[in-house]
């Protein structure tokens, strides 16, 4: 086989590679009686996590329990419920965690105000620091200390 061919077929080898993902990706297709609920549709299904995948919405996710929450997503909307009706069913059924932006209440508020708190100490910490520096008057030379140092920096080196 000749070096051309072997670099054809392994070009066409890289590209069946690189669009295989693509060919995987979630296509689904629904009638939406409305562009609204389409538009409600892609909202709530970014919102909404996988069980499954964790790390991944809905949308993105190719796991089965994903595409049986888009269809029950889709059906709910065609019935007229609400997002908050659509969000609170999903978390009563799999928890919380199915959301990317849980509700504050009493098992997340250490979430929510977690890096709030945590802005306020660091400045409270970067104040003390910087007060602590600028009050310190320990670290001023005496007279006879700066005179031996400049006497040390005029003398020629050896």
């Amino acid at each position: 086989m000749s070096a051309w061919v072997r670099a054809l077929v392994s070009a066409a080898i890289c590209c069946q590679l690189w669009l295989a993902p693509i060919v995987l990706a979630v296509v689904e297709t629904y009638e939406f009686s409305s562009p609204e609920l389409e538009l409600r549709y892609h909202q709530l299904s970014q919102e909404l996590r996988c069980p499954k995948c964790q790390n991944q919405n809905i949308a993105d996710s190719n796991a089965p329990i994903a595409r049986d929450l888009r269809v029950v997503l889709y059906e709910q909307l065609e019935q007229g419920a609400t997002d908050e009706e659509i969000l609170a069913f999903m978390v009563a059924r799999y928890g919380e965690f199915v959301r990317y932006r849980p509700g504050v209440d009493r098992n997340t508020l250490l979430l929510w105000a977690a890096p709030g708190v945590l802005l306020i100490l660091g400045a409270a910490g970067l104040l003390s620091h910087f007060r602590q520096r600028r009050d310190s008057t320990a670290n001023a030379l005496t007279e006879a200390e700066q005179a031996e140092i400049d006497r040390l920096l005029r003398e020629p080196r050896a």
